[in-house]
């Protein structure tokens, strides 16, 4: 019997140019609000990075209701950022 593929949870941040960041959380965990602002600050660096100029115009993020995105933390972070 073969054993399937190991699931993987991956956070994609991209613009109209392409991929800005390409997030993977490590086998059996699930996203909290702690590990998505720890995402955050990694696509700050990879904008920093790849799109220095996109941080001065002002970023936009779209992000449903889901519980790391809407927790406080992570508020208190979008506030920072912008």
């Amino acid at each position: 019997m073969q054993r399937s593929a190991a699931k993987v949870m991956a956070t994609v941040f991209w613009e109209a140019k392409g991929v800005i960041l390409l997030d993977i959380l490590p086998q059996g965990q699930s996203i909290n609000a702690a590990q998505y602002c720890s995402a955050l600050d990694r696509l700050r660096d990879a904008i920093r990075r790849k799109r220095p100029g996109l941080l001065r115009r002002g970023v936009v993020f779209q992000h449903d209701n889901a519980a790391p995105h809407s927790a406080n933390l992570t508020q208190q972070w979008l506030q920072r950022f912008g």
